[in-house]
């Protein structure tokens, strides 16, 4: 096989759980961008048409279901949908997050409800998905996590206003071991698991002095634009990184390698 035609992804079926958020978007347009028949899911039943609409305006095709990922119905559901109609499923991108906690002293039913979000929602995708690829004997799972699985808060960053909640960094350091467990389980059956690690990305939310304090802590002094996710993503997603599961690997400009 030519070594660029080992990135296509022409004939796969990929799912993004969450594609409409930050992160979600590239992902989406990069898996489309690289030939995949593309869903995406959302919570929210009234967003459905609208997304579609937004893709489509910029000449890309996606389908936009419903399936909430603390419902394991939903995903049950979608997953059986899906199967029906493709016959299959490739590749899945696990990027859904709940923003559930407001700081270290909110309340531990909240810590509860994001666990059921973050950590058990995630356990029922990859397990539901898993076990169809499985059966297929192929298939790449991506969990998206973050930097923040892998380093403690950083309090200057915010100038002494901590903003950062302990369920995001208790789940998405627990994604990384969870992708190489999910890795050895599959990997007998041709299914790879690898997780991605981003670094913060640039948005109409953060202001300029953030910006200015977050890009000295990267190698590359800057946060992440619109397309940073779009190369790692295709890679994992398609026959070029056959050989690797069980991975971690971070985008996020070299800010954890400091």
């Amino acid at each position: 096989m030519n070594v660029m035609s080992s990135f296509s992804l022409e004939g796969k079926v990929a799912v993004v759980i969450g594609g409409s958020g930050l992160y979600g978007r590239q992902v989406t347009s990069a898996l489309i961008e690289a030939g995949a028949t593309t869903y995406i899911t959302t919570r929210n039943r009234g967003k459905i048409d609208d997304l579609e609409k937004e893709f489509q305006e910029v000449g890309q095709q996606v389908t936009v279901a419903y399936l909430d990922q603390s419902k394991e119905e939903t995903i049950i559901k979608f997953t059986n949908n899906l199967i029906d109609k493709e016959g299959k499923i490739d590749i899945l991108v696990n990027n859904a997050v709940g923003r559930v906690m407001n700081g270290w002293n909110d309340s531990t039913e909240k810590f509860a409800q994001s666990m059921d979000i973050n950590a058990t929602g995630i356990y029922s995708l990859t397990k539901t998905f898993g076990n169809v690829m499985e059966k297929q004997r192929y298939g790449s799972i991506i969990q998206v996590g973050s930097m923040q699985g892998m380093v403690g808060p950083d309090d200057w960053l915010y100038e002494g206003n901590f903003d950062a909640s302990p369920d995001y960094f208790f789940h998405k350091s627990g994604m990384i071991n969870f992708t190489r467990y999910v890795a050895s389980y599959y990997g007998k059956s041709n299914v790879r698991c690898n997780c991605i690690s981003p670094g913060g990305i640039l948005s109409h939310r953060t202001s300029k002095d953030f910006v200015e304090r977050y890009n000295t802590r990267t190698m590359l002094n800057r946060m992440a634009n619109a397309s940073d996710l779009k190369g790692i993503i295709v890679f994992l997603a398609s026959d070029a990184s056959a050989y690797i599961t069980g991975a971690n690997i971070p985008v996020d400009g070299g800010y954890t390698a400091k």
